[in-house]
């Protein structure tokens, strides 16, 4: 006979609605105290929750709440990544302006992309939602959401803070960076990636560290290294060096050389509170000093000082330990070392992206 928490589960699919909300309230709690007992009869529950999405608002909240906790597992992520129907039902959503739901949506959207199945959304085409995009591609119907609906802009009951963290997976792929570095027509060609980094001092940190991850990402396609650094198409930057600065101030000949968006900061100017991110920015720096013309122009902006203050100010090992490895490239004497440093810079690109290609990025849970 089935158990007392079986039967819950089989509650999912039942015909009354009260009942369906009681079950689904209930399991909140045992998709991650227990979350084996979704995947009965071949993933019927997940099958069940899948569905729920659909249902009344209260419902449809547990059920995501229960996908979010248990996608994990590699074969409830699989049942849900693969589901074409499913992947449009959520889509369909998350640019509904009146979604009460979209925050989970995203964050469910973000352990998604965990699999490489979601790829596709870099070239999958869907109706215009016309209060928020004029494009029929996905990827960029989901920055809109992003851009437009930051602190409930586009939709007063979501922040859509989580799709940083989908693109931050989805940057993890060659085919994601292209997206992220391609000019889009539809939007008078800009570079999406443009679009991402005014948020690296948003309030939100889960926003600060999905842009800051998608941004190291998009640093490992050297090629780009020159439009990432050129004031007239990114200007990247800017963007990644104010974070990591604080109230320190700088001599004179120093702070002549900085970019004008560095120069002459607040007093009360704080550095990122979230070590991480720091080491994050820090190790989109190093990447950028992959090739020689990249390394100069480091070094003439006065990037160095600005390490140096860091790692002086900042007390965290990881975070010292990048300061370390930055300041090793630019105060080394390029004439001196032929051209060992590129191949020697080459060789550390690879082993990092390795490194990122080996360590998944957090799956979001829901307590």
């Amino acid at each position: 006979m089935p158990t007392e928490l079986e039967e819950l589960v089989e509650f999912l699919h039942h015909g009354n609605t009260q009942i369906r909300q009681i079950a689904a309230e209930n399991l909140v709690g045992y998709s991650t105290a227990q979350p084996s007992i979704f995947k009965a009869q071949q993933l019927t529950p997940v099958k069940d929750l899948k569905l729920l999405v659909k249902d009344y608002p209260p419902i449809a909240k547990n059920a995501l709440t229960i996908l979010i906790n248990i996608s994990h597992d590699q074969e409830v992520l699989k049942s849900l990544a693969t589901d074409d129907a499913y992947l449009e039902s959520l889509l369909a959503r998350i640019t509904n302006p009146k979604e009460p739901n979209a925050n989970e949506i995203a964050m469910l959207l973000a352990n998604m992309a965990k699999s490489d199945k979601m790829l596709r959304v870099l070239n999958l085409e869907r109706d215009v939602p016309k209060e928020l995009s004029t494009s029929k591609n996905t990827m960029d119907q989901l920055m809109d959401c992003f851009v437009k609906g930051a602190e409930g802009r586009f939709n007063k009951e979501a922040d859509f803070d989580y799709l940083s963290y989908f693109f931050a997976d989805i940057s993890n792929s060659p085919e994601g960076r292209k997206y992220f570095t391609t000019p889009q027509k539809h939007d008078n060609d800009i570079i999406p990636l443009t679009k991402l980094i005014v948020f690296t001092e948003s309030k939100s940190e889960i926003r600060r560290r999905g842009v800051a991850s998608t941004i190291k990402n998009v640093c490992f396609e050297v090629d780009f290294h020159p439009q990432l650094l050129a004031l007239d198409t990114v200007n990247l930057l800017p963007y990644i060096l104010l974070p990591i600065m604080g109230s320190e101030e700088y001599k004179e000949d120093e702070m002549d050389d900085m970019l004008e968006d560095l120069q002459l900061l607040p007093p009360d100017k704080e550095r990122e509170r979230d070590n991480e991110i720091l080491k994050t920015h820090l190790e989109s720096l190093l990447l950028l000093t992959t090739e020689r013309p990249s390394r100069e122009i480091l070094r003439k902006i006065s990037v160095y000082p600005i390490v140096r203050e860091t790692h002086m100010h900042v007390d965290d090992e990881e975070v010292q330990e990048a300061c370390d490895r930055l300041v090793q490239v630019l105060m080394r004497d390029e004439e001196d070392e032929g051209g060992e440093m590129d191949k020697k810079m080459l060789e550390a690109k690879k082993k990092a992206e390795e490194e990122v290609e080996d360590e998944d990025e957090q799956i979001v849970e829901v307590l």
